[in-house]
């Protein structure tokens, strides 16, 4: 892997291409363009019957630039890197700090791969890239690119251990604050991996993670427990902090969406009628400043009629 640095201090890991996989996409990429070449030339004999020799050599040396150099340069340009051949063996083209590549990249790394690939049979090519330290051939160098691995094969995460029972939760107060993600992952890459190794090399590598441990949080371990339990009980305390701060984010938003967002159940009209939503009470109608409140009528006691009251 290639730790590339870009102009924000951010650390790249890029897998670079080796010989094998360069030459195969290399190959596949000549076979097609050559194809197309002899195609081409085979149409421009026939089509240049009636010209003159030197017209005809004129013709040829257009038709070799444009299919054998023109056409990749443009390739690798669209593709940003991707050609035929790197698409199939899965490579790609990218600048030193790991962005895709422009005009000016492909077409230093085109006009040098006529020297190096064509002139030469590849050989100058070859001998760069067994020399670089990252697989590049001087083309690369010049255009200071680099042809990396894009499928990377994808390893099987092991999942990590869990401690003793009697362990669980016993270090619930140790400040973890002070370990660095490099220490976690060792840690993590140990315990996934020590059924594996050697019981004298994993005791060893054990107790070294330990003491690492022990030096950052600044609490000792316990006495009598293995380095390899401590460690798969500080590790199962981290995870442990890490889903309570995610829960403990996402709750409560969940609730007051819960809470906002209630429907109203409709009310059951009876004999099968329409359900009747529940009304929203009115707010009090407040008179403007100024305006006359009106004063109701005296209630008048109604008059005799004669008339008695239904019995």
């Amino acid at each position: 892997m290639s730790d590339l640095v870009t102009g924000d201090a951010v650390v790249l890991g890029l897998r670079p291409a080796r010989l094998p996989s360069r030459a195969l996409a290399i190959l596949l990429d000549l076979l097609v363009y050559v194809a197309g070449y002899l195609l081409i030339t085979l149409g421009l004999v026939f089509a240049t019957a009636s010209l003159d020799d030197a017209a005809r050599a004129a013709v040829a040396v257009a038709s070799f630039l444009l299919v054998l150099v023109g056409v990749p340069i443009a390739v690798e340009t669209l593709s940003h890197g991707r050609s035929l051949g790197k698409l199939a063996c899965g490579l790609r083209v990218v600048r030193d700090d790991g962005g895709p590549i422009r005009f000016r990249h492909a077409l230093v790394r085109g006009a040098l791969g006529v020297i190096e690939l064509l002139a030469f049979f590849g050989s100058v090519a070859c001998i760069a890239s067994l020399v670089s330290e990252r697989g590049r051939r001087l083309g690369d160098v010049f255009a200071g690119t680099l042809v990396i691995r894009e499928r990377v094969p994808g390893a099987r995460v092991m999942p990590v251990p869990p401690p003793p029972p009697w362990l669980a939760g016993r270090f619930g107060g140790m400040d973890l604050s002070a370990v660095p993600d490099g220490l976690w992952l060792a840690i993590r890459q140990y315990l996934t991996r020590m059924n594996q190794l050697d019981p004298q090399v994993g005791s060893l590598m054990a107790a070294r993670l330990a003491d690492d441990l022990v030096a950052r949080t600044g609490a000792p371990a316990p006495a009598g427990v293995p380095a390899a339990a401590f460690l798969m009980a500080v590790v199962h305390e981290r995870q442990s902090r890490d889903a309570a701060r995610a829960f403990s984010r996402t709750a409560p938003a969940v609730q007051q969406q819960a809470v906002h967002v209630r429907p109203q159940a409709p009310a059951v009209a009876p004999h099968g009628g329409m359900p009747v939503m529940p009304s929203v009470a009115a707010a009090p109608y407040v008179a403007p400043v100024g305006t006359p409140v009106p004063v109701p009528a005296p209630v008048q006691a109604p008059r005799a009629t004669g008339f008695a009251p239904p019995s």
